[in-house]
């Protein structure tokens, strides 16, 4: 395989990012911290050390697997961090750790904006994205509490504002559709 140009890998890598963030509901500082050793593309799925130094599994979608394939299958280097800086940045400072926190944060900033976004997007905005359409889907609190690695349900029950406002629009649409009203002028027989 050639060598790809940096400007390919840095579109490859961020897909990759992207779609990792949407599936996964990682948290930012998880992301920079994920090596490729981390990764089980055959079982599409990996282990993540979250906050509390708690362990969690965590699965990938189809999209995000096949982003990562795609990412992997382009780098030419031998560095141990999944997602690394290519192009104009010191290789060897930048690589060897990874991208930063920030800097992913950056990278999600530009492509809301190139987006036509005009909302404040964030890594956690994905998260958060992440979380709602698992609720919205029918997923339990419970399971989409340990996906996103919660230690409380508390901190889950944050993402189901959105989810009560569809159970409103599902009382109006559907309460009382085949209920007779009662008409007080009717004499009784």
């Amino acid at each position: 395989m050639t060598a790809k140009q940096p400007n390919t890998l840095i579109k490859l890598r961020d897909r990759a990012i992207l779609e990792l963030f949407f599936s996964t509901g990682l948290r930012v500082s998880e992301l920079a911290r994920l090596k490729i050793n981390d990764i089980n593309l055959k079982k599409s799925e990996f282990t993540v050390r979250g906050k509390g130094n708690k362990l969690r599994l965590v699965f990938l979608s189809e999209e995000a697997k096949s982003a990562l394939k795609e990412y992997l299958g382009a780098r030419q280097d031998t560095e141990p961090f999944l997602f690394i800086s290519h192009g104009k940045i010191n290789q060897a400072s930048s690589s060897q750790y990874g991208l930063t926190p920030r800097s992913i944060e950056r990278l999600v900033e530009k492509y809301a904006l190139a987006a036509g976004i005009t909302k404040q997007i964030t890594p956690h905005t994905l998260r958060h994205s992440f979380a709602t359409d698992l609720l919205i889907n029918g997923a339990d609190i419970r399971s989409v509490q340990q996906l996103l690695g919660h230690a409380s349900i508390t901190t889950t029950q944050v993402y189901t504002h959105v989810t009560d406002q569809q159970l409103r629009q599902v009382y109006q649409n559907f309460h009382g559709k085949n209920h007779k009203t009662i008409d007080n002028n009717k004499k009784p027989k």
